[in-house]
């Protein structure tokens, strides 16, 4: 990591939102040492973070061909590979492990076992003869075999109490028991683990004497504004159509305006998989009205939006009361993000010519099974529409359907603005007066 940020280069590739929060307390307390818990809730890329740990180890490094654990040739610390060591001396056979073997993630649950993490005496070397009181009966878990490497553990309070227990020695001594066996290994591990605040009270929690274990908690957020909210859909979503940024920043103001409404449950939070998913819809319902319209490329536009609400409402918890009322809010926020969007692409741009076209006859009919064409077939030449189109990042040269999504975008804006009205079927919206 040392070595990254002397050179200028992020060595946490695909993390946004966190370079002046969370990642200076992250690298703090990798650099003292300490083991970690990231505290935050769902969806606020808790996980992701700790997967791009691998990136800061060697990529290959030299382990004992043969070793149940990944011992370094020249420090062995099982008796069985001490033993191997006297005897064969150089010797010795030696493999390489690549670094992404090196991180091993745990999702706790509360059927995890002792044995899973730590280890438990292996009954089949016991029948090959071996005595109950041999170290070299016990097969080990999850931890130990993680030696030189990371130990990743995802909702750290679903974890039994008695569970968490058996993490005591390994975190403060490096050392492991089981049944009675203590081994005196010299276990080199970083362990890292995630939590969700409301856990604490609801399904569980951190025993006071492991959490005292931990070096460092490093609260998560959500992204702290619109770019870098936009940022996390760009680079998670796998779009089947293509979305423009003007969508999906509407998304990402959506996702904001949800985090924000005391009618939803905040203790639960509103995941960022929510905006992915949200951004995801969309390009569906774009592919799916460029099949039916024969429309090539599949381009996003405003009335992709309307597929949002009543797919994705079963990813929110709402607030007691609030029942029969989930997709008028959806929608009504939904609507909110549309006009804020709206409002800061087009500020300082006078749409009054597009809103006199369409006073003066020319209606705007669109819906799914109208492509971007004919929207700007309805509508006369104006320069105000090469405006419109530039405010939205689209070149006027551009195809219908991208230029056809910054129009509607105007027009929407107009209705929201009360300066146009709209009349709309199950199939079709029409703009007018």
């Amino acid at each position: 990591m040392l070595k990254e940020l002397r050179a200028g280069r992020d060595p946490w590739p695909g993390i946004v939102g966190f370079s002046r929060t969370v990642i200076p307390q992250l690298e703090r307390a990798l650099l003292a040492g300490h083991d970690v818990v990231l505290l935050g809730e769902r969806g606020q890329g808790k996980t992701r973070l700790l997967r791009t740990l691998i990136g800061l180890l060697d990529e290959w490094t030299p382990v004992i061909e043969g070793a149940e654990l990944p011992e370094h040739p020249l420090e062995p610390i099982t008796p069985e590979s001490k033993r191997r060591a006297a005897e064969l001396g150089d010797d010795l056979p030696v493999a390489w492990l690549h670094r992404s073997l090196r991180y091993a993630e745990k999702l706790a649950t509360p059927d995890t076992s002792v044995g899973d993490l730590i280890g438990d005496v292996d009954p089949v070397k016991v029948a090959e003869g071996r005595s109950l009181g041999d170290p070299e009966t016990i097969h080990f878990g999850l931890v130990p075999r993680a030696h030189r490497g990371i130990v990743a553990i995802n909702e750290l309070p679903d974890l039994a109490e008695r569970i968490q227990v058996a993490l005591l020695n390994v975190m403060e001594e490096r050392d492991i028991q089981v049944r009675g066996y203590t081994l005196r290994l010299p276990l080199d591990v970083l362990l890292v683990a995630t939590a969700n605040p409301e856990d604490y009270t609801n399904r569980g929690r951190i025993i006071t004497p492991l959490k005292d274990r931990f070096g460092a908690e490093v609260r998560t957020h959500y992204p702290l504004d619109i770019d870098a909210e936009v940022d996390v859909v760009r680079q998670e979503s796998h779009l089947t159509a293509e979305v423009g940024e003007p969508l999906l920043e509407v998304l990402a103001r959506f996702v904001r305006h949800l985090r924000e409404s005391t009618a939803i449950d905040q203790r639960s939070g509103v995941s960022a998989r929510f905006a992915v998913a949200a951004a995801e819809t969309v390009a569906a319902a774009a592919l799916r009205r460029s099949a039916i319209t024969g429309e090539d490329p599949a381009v996003a536009r405003p009335v992709d939006l309307e597929a949002v609400p009543a797919v994705l409402r079963g990813k929110l918890e709402f607030e007691p009361g609030e029942e029969g009322r989930e997709t008028e809010l959806l929608e009504y926020l939904l609507r909110r993000s549309v006009a804020d969007t709206a409002r800061e692409r087009f500020a300082g741009l006078d749409l009054s010519p597009l809103a006199e076209a369409v006073a003066n006859g020319h209606l705007v009919t669109t819906g799914e099974r109208i492509p971007g064409r004919d929207v700007l077939a309805a509508l006369p030449e104006l320069p105000v529409l090469h405006d419109v189109a530039a405010r939205a990042g689209v070149d006027p040269d551009d195809s219908p359907g991208r230029i056809a999504a910054a129009v509607e975008l105007a027009l929407e804006a107009l209705y929201l603005s009360k300066r146009l009205a709209k009349d709309a079927d199950d199939d079709t919206t029409i703009y007018g007066i």
